[in-house]
Parts: structure tokens; sequence; C-alpha cells
């Protein structure tokens, strides 16, 4: 185990005591990315030279807990600038390559390997590191941006639920777009924490402006329905469009128990505004 500890010491030693020629090599082996060195560390402050020798440290000293954790790091800064993931690889490979050069070279001055079990033994280790810095990356760059869409996704739907008051009891919910799984589940979230929130006595939801509803959708949508009925609220619908009550009829479903029913949004629009002019 000394002598193992002993011969890394003396090979870090020397990629650290060959630093600029480490660059050089790195540098050319990586020409796409060589370029964009300066975009990238002023986009996301990222040193891709500071940091590829900070790698090749890591993976010649067998770091294991540090690699990782560097690799996952440097998964979420990737992601977070969207910085081009070719380059990254490219980056990677370019590393691994003038890692062996320097592995190389320095066997050449000490005459490093003494059997072909030692070199084997060697490759195994550097690549299996290298690998497990790259999917680790992969992998950590993959979960910041499924988690950012995810965030962007649930705001973006959680805004086109707008309930807008008309008055101290009385607020419209205009619904647009098309509504599956994800969206129906949104709206109940919306409609029945507004409704506590905002102590709204009559929920006017228009759905002139939406695509027509699969069956478990409009399941669901009943069931939002009972779900303002019981909040002591009363909704009611408007702008149903043609394709969607021809559905409802030939599945046996009907709004009329849960929700009043009326034409259009201007209309019912109308009718509040008068009522409350009076």
């Amino acid at each position: 185990m000394d002598i193992i500890y002993n011969q890394r010491e003396k090979m870090t030693d020397f990629i650290r005591d060959n630093k600029q020629n480490f660059q050089d090599k790195l540098l050319s082996e990586a020409v796409n990315v060589a370029s964009k060195i300066n975009d990238i560390l002023e986009t996301g402050n990222i040193d891709l030279l500071k940091n590829a020798q900070k790698l090749s440290l890591y993976v010649v000293e067998q770091k294991e807990e540090q690699l990782i954790t560097f690799a996952q790091q440097e998964g979420v800064a990737w992601a977070k600038h969207a910085l081009t993931l070719a380059f990254k690889l490219e980056w990677v490979q370019a590393i691994r390559r003038t890692l062996w050069h320097f592995i190389y070279q320095y066997d050449r001055i000490n005459n490093h390997f003494n059997s072909r079990e030692e070199f084997y033994a060697l490759e195994m280790r550097i690549n299996d590191k290298i690998d497990q810095f790259l999917n680790t990356f992969l992998i950590s760059y993959s979960k910041y941006k499924d988690e950012l869409i995810a965030s962007q996704r649930d705001l973006v739907e959680h805004l086109s639920v707008p309930i807008i008051p008309l008055s101290q009891s009385v607020a419209v919910l205009p619904l647009t777009g098309m509504v599956d799984t994800y969206r129906i589940q949104t709206i109940e979230e919306k409609v029945l924490t507004g409704i506590s929130d905002l102590k709204i006595q009559t929920l006017i939801i228009d759905l002139s402006g939406i695509a027509n509803m699969e069956m478990h959708v409009i399941d669901h949508f009943q069931k939002i329905l009972t779900g303002i009925s019981m909040m002591g609220c009363k909704a009611i619908l408007t702008g149903l469009r043609a394709d969607l009550v021809r559905t409802m009829i030939h599945s046996g479903i009907s709004f009329e128990e849960r929700a009043e029913t009326k034409g259009t949004l201007q209309q019912t629009l109308k009718e509040y505004l008068e009522l409350y002019q009076m």
C-alpha cells in the first residue's frame, strides 16, 4: 500500500510540476473547447484549465469522494448556465488523453511500470475514475435540468390558472389551452386554495378557451366541482363547447348537479356586474 501511495504522489507531483505543459497539451487535444474557454469563464465563472488539473489529480490520487462531489458541482454549474454539453464531453475526453500522455512521459523518465499487470491495473483505475466523473456529471446535469423544467412548468401552469376577483365574494377563472392530467391537478390546487384564501362564494369558470378534455380529465373536473360545493362555494360554468358537451352526453356525464351552466362569460359577467350595481 505504501508503494502504491508513493507512486501516486510522484505522478501527481509530476503533473503539478509540468502544469503549463499539461495545459498546452490539453488545449491542443480539445480544439473546439479551447476557443470557448474565456466565454465559459465569463458565462459561468468556470475555469476549465484549473478544473481539468483538479480532476486529473483526483483521478490519479483515487480520491473518489472528492471526485464525485466535484462532478456533481460541475453538473449543476453547466446546467445552470446552459453551457453546451458537447463541449464538456469533448473536454473530459481530452483530459483523459492528456493524462495518459503525461503518465507515459512519467514512465519514460522513471521507468514506473515493472509489469503488464501493473500497467493494466493502473489503466483500469484511471479510466474507471474518469468514467465515474463523467457519469456523475451527466446525472447531476440532467437532474438539475429536469428540476428546472418541472419548476418552470409548475410556474407556467399556476400562471395559466388565474383566479380574478370581481367582488369580495365573486371571482372568475378563465381556462385556456389543453387540460391534461398534470394541469387538472394544478387547477384543483389553485381553485380550492383560492376559495379558502379569497373567501369566494361564487366562482365563474369559463371553459370556452380550452380544447376537448379526455374522459379521465372530465372525471377529475367533476370531483373539483364537488370540492367547490363542499367548501360552500357556488360554481358557474360558462362557454361549454359543443365537442366537450358531445363527449359528456355520450359518456353519461353531466355537470348540472354540481354547477350552474350559462352560455357565455360575457353574459354572466354582465348579469353579476348589473347585480352589484343595483
